[in-house]
């Protein structure tokens, strides 16, 4: 019997699955790795901590599922995007890794526009504007704030392509997290050598870049006996971790998008074409479809926001949740119902880490705004979870005007699992949504994606046909569609009206940290 390993190096762990090639999941496991951050709005980890996490979590899904090394044919890779390796000629990690959701490279970005001759240049030439979270700017920072470190680099990665670095001993990646660099030509799926001429960043630096179901290598004998697999297997290209969790939704033709509330919140639409949004509203980047695109909008903290509120605001919850061996979610998730709909006139703006999509803004910030004497803890939980479900909203919006007709919405992440969060998205996004019978994410869409690249199917959609079905489907209530709308038509107005604010009050924070 075969089965293929899926890994996703995820922010908060690395997550691996073990599945049959008809779908059936026979393990998974997930070890956490920490994070740090030494300034305000900096985001980092250390990619030794990765490749520890990723060997844990190997072990343990292979302990668990029984399984043979022998009968594991491929393995395929995930994982969060954006985040930048600096190697050495020796492939010596230079420094921790820079993260998506760090926000230090606000100059850097707009260094990058104005060499690009503009925004919509910039657009023209790799599908998006600059972006703090994107690969390039944090490149550009480096060779500014870290020289010594710069002439030092010999290969940049993402995280991803460092575990793949270590699997392989091959400098690989592919195209669709390779979009997220701002250094490819996302309509011609190759690295931007205008743009890189333009940078002056040597082509030299950046890995192969392929299309996600081909081979990038084989397993080593010395990371095969860390890993507890047979030497030889074969790794395929994978894809970031969004793209990842679209091909494990399904989410492969036009019209079925997919709504993930993680960490990060990320509306996701397939596309046969290149779309992009003048206005850079939302990425376009390839999929991991070969031959496809897609969009996709970024809420930074959609589910962070609701773990901040857990971990700030819950300690009663958390405690009550250890001692009855409960989510601590679900507590605070059913408190959240109690309050009615609305919250009493509260709204939450979500932007704790600053804001990717629509806004493109490092300094935007987070905000409950309404609280009058007769709110309470349930109404600013609730506030939080609609806050962060009309931030996806927002995006959803800006594919409609391009002209994506949504046919049903596919709920994955911390949101798909809980019943109230699933009719409120539903509701608030005033389409049907859908459950499906995979649950596993980015790590089971690679493990798809590993499928492919070793020839038990011939392409990802029908791969996907063989393995992923609908299970739910949950539809909006129209009493509740219209009273959202109105909270959302208040909601859209709430962060031009106080944007002028947030970088007065980063400032003021940044001087605080340096006095």
């Amino acid at each position: 019997m075969s089965a293929y390993l899926g890994i996703d190096v995820g922010t908060s762990g690395t997550k691996t699955v073990i599945c049959r090639e008809d779908g059936t999941i026979l393990a998974t496991a997930t070890a956490e790795h920490p994070s740090y951050y030494p300034q305000p709005g900096w985001s980092e980890q250390e990619p030794e901590d990765w490749w520890k996490s990723t060997v844990q979590s190997v072990r343990q899904a292979l302990s668990r599922a029984g399984v043979p090394s022998t009968e594991v044919r491929g393995i395929g890779l995930s994982g969060q995007m954006h985040g930048s390796v600096f190697l050495d000629g020796n492939g010596q990690v230079l420094r921790r890794a820079i993260l998506w959701n760090d926000q230090r490279t606000a100059e850097q970005c707009r260094q990058i526009e104005e060499a690009a001759g503009g925004r919509a240049n910039l657009i023209r030439m790799v599908g998006n504007p600059a972006f703090t979270g994107f690969t390039a700017p944090k490149i550009l920072w480096l060779r500014q704030h870290e020289p010594h470190l710069y002439e030092r680099t010999r290969k940049i990665l993402l995280p991803k392509d460092y575990i793949r670095y270590r699997l392989t001993g091959e400098f690989v990646t592919e195209v669709s997290d390779a979009s997220g660099t701002l250094l490819l030509d996302v309509a011609g799926r190759q690295w931007c050598k205008p743009l890189l001429a333009r940078l002056q960043i040597a082509e030299e630096l950046l890995p192969v870049c392929v299309e996600s179901q081909e081979i990038t290598g084989r397993l080593t004998g010395t990371a095969a006996q860390e890993l507890g697999l047979s030497m030889g297997v074969p790794v395929v290209g994978g894809a970031g971790d969004q793209a990842a969790g679209a091909v494990g939704n399904g989410i492969v033709r036009t019209g079925v998008l997919s709504a993930t509330m993680g960490t990060s919140g990320v509306v996701f639409a397939h596309s046969d074409h290149v779309q992009t949004d003048p206005q850079g509203r939302v990425h376009t980047m390839c999929h991991a479809v070969k031959g496809a695109w897609h969009l996709m909008g970024v809420v930074l903290s959609a589910g962070g926001s609701l773990q901040w509120f857990r971990n700030h605001f819950a300690n009663a919850e958390m405690r009550l949740a250890a001692e009855r061996q409960v989510d601590a979610y679900d507590l605070i998730l059913a408190l959240a119902e109690q309050a009615p709909p609305g919250a009493e006139g509260l709204l939450f703006l979500p932007h704790l880490t600053g804001e990717r999509h629509p806004h493109a803004d490092p300094y935007a910030r987070g905000a409950w705004i309404g609280l009058t004497v007769r709110h309470g803890w349930r109404h600013l939980a609730r506030a939080v979870v609609e806050g962060a479900t009309l931030a996806l909203r927002d995006c959803l919006e800006v594919m409609t005007e391009l002209g994506i007709v949504p046919q049903q919405i596919r709920l994955s992440g911390g949101g798909a699992r809980n019943p109230f969060w699933r009719q409120l998205q539903a509701d608030i996004y005033g389409h049907r949504v859908a459950l499906v019978n995979a649950r596993e994410g980015p790590a089971f869409g690679v493990a798809i994606l590993a499928m492919v690249g070793t020839g038990a199917y011939r392409s990802v959609p029908e791969a996907c046909d063989a393995t992923i079905r609908v299970t739910e489907e949950i539809a909006p209530r129209p009493a509740m569609v219209a009273f959202y709308e109105r909270c959302y038509q208040e909601y859209r107005q709430l962060y031009p009206a106080l944007r002028a604010s947030f970088p007065r009050l980063a400032q003021l924070a940044q001087e605080q940290t340096n006095s």
